[in-house]
């Protein structure tokens, strides 16, 4: 009887032992990338996509639109200009694209829906609450961060009056660099700052008011500051950039929080990667995973950006998981298809 207990014991114990082994083996191992679209002139820094689709905007003003079940490209002009656009968006099947410097120009389709003009403008990142409501952030003009809203669909746009928002500090701007400035969670909004200054501003209602948090990033620099930011759910978030002039530098520039925005903890400190310009959680992932993405290349964290490992020297700027193993990254000279691999 004693023997039967201790070998029933003996297995519980082994069945338990490798559960969490089983559980380990499911992360990513490597990534698969296949080249989609590829031209030496390329420069793609805005991507958007759904089920069944997916849109990217170039800095000459050339909008590619893919069928993800067959395969099809679409290219065409947003406008007869020529436009550099950073942000975009796809609300069901319409397309949002927002050009940066003066004048700034957005358009709902082939639509100029709003349009601003000062020696300042500068739009860095776009994105919808919902197929009514949605926001786009942009550098300083007048003492504040540039936010516009639109509540009818994207057909009007209102730019929020300063004395609606945080002081801007001095230098603080933000980085056109992967459209991801912006994250959303249900009625929860982030906008991340950078330069001399990088904050977290936030607004719980969609926009309608807004407090400013401090963080722990590398800043002081025009160079310097959070890139992009990402929310799992309404708790749970991760920042990343650094310095794009001095991409080895891995000192304060991976971040997370764990209570909505308002306190952030450096993570991997000194440790890789260095500056990256994009960063997204892996849907489904509790989360844990994380890919971050630059011109250095491809990095995945499975513990919450605690550690990381480096999955490939490919150079992107910005990427959208389709769902839980595969993404499309875009940059200069390609469109990809990313597969990663456990």
């Amino acid at each position: 009887m004693k023997f039967l207990i201790f070998l029933y014991m003996s297995l519980l114990l082994f069945l338990g032992c490798k559960h969490p082994h089983k559980q380990v083996s499911d992360f990513f191992d490597a990534v698969r990338t296949e080249t989609i679209i590829e031209d030496s002139l390329l420069n793609i820094r805005a991507i958007e996509l759904n089920t069944n689709t997916l849109v990217a905007v170039s800095s000459i003003g050339d909008r590619y639109s893919i069928d993800l079940r067959t395969t099809t490209i679409l290219k065409d002009r947003v406008s007869k200009d020529t436009l550099n656009f950073r942000a975009s968006a796809l609300v069901a099947d319409v397309n949002f694209s927002l050009s940066i410097g003066s004048p700034a120009y957005l358009f709902k389709d082939k639509k100029l829906v709003y349009k601003e003009t000062h020696p300042a403008v500068f739009y860095d990142a776009l994105h919808f609450w919902n197929s009514k409501e949605g926001i786009a952030i942009g550098d300083p003009t007048e003492g504040c961060m540039s936010i516009i809203i639109t509540r009818d669909g994207g057909d009007t746009w209102q730019k929020t009056p300063c004395v609606s928002l945080p002081s801007a500090f001095d230098g603080e701007a933000a980085f056109a660099a992967s459209d991801t400035n912006i994250a959303i969670v249900d009625d929860h909004t982030w906008v991340a700052t950078g330069g001399l200054s990088s904050r977290i501003l936030y607004s719980s209602d969609k926009g309608i008011s807004w407090t400013a948090f401090e963080t722990p990033s590398i800043q002081g620099l025009e160079t310097t500051g959070i890139f992009s930011i990402d929310f799992y759910d309404a708790l749970h978030g991760f920042a990343i950039g650094g310095d794009y002039t001095s991409p080895e530098n891995k000192h304060s520039n991976k971040m997370r929080t764990n209570d909505g925005g308002k306190t952030w903890q450096v993570v991997a400190q000194d440790q890789n990667p260095g500056y990256r310009s994009c960063v997204q959680y892996v849907p489904n992932s509790k989360g844990k995973g994380l890919v971050a993405i630059g011109f250095e290349g491809i990095d995945y964290s499975n513990d919450a950006g605690t550690t990381w490992k480096h999955l490939s020297d490919q150079g992107f700027y910005t990427l959208r998981f389709l769902n839980d193993s595969v993404a499309y990254a875009a940059g200069k000279g390609r469109l990809s298809k990313l597969s990663f691999r456990k």
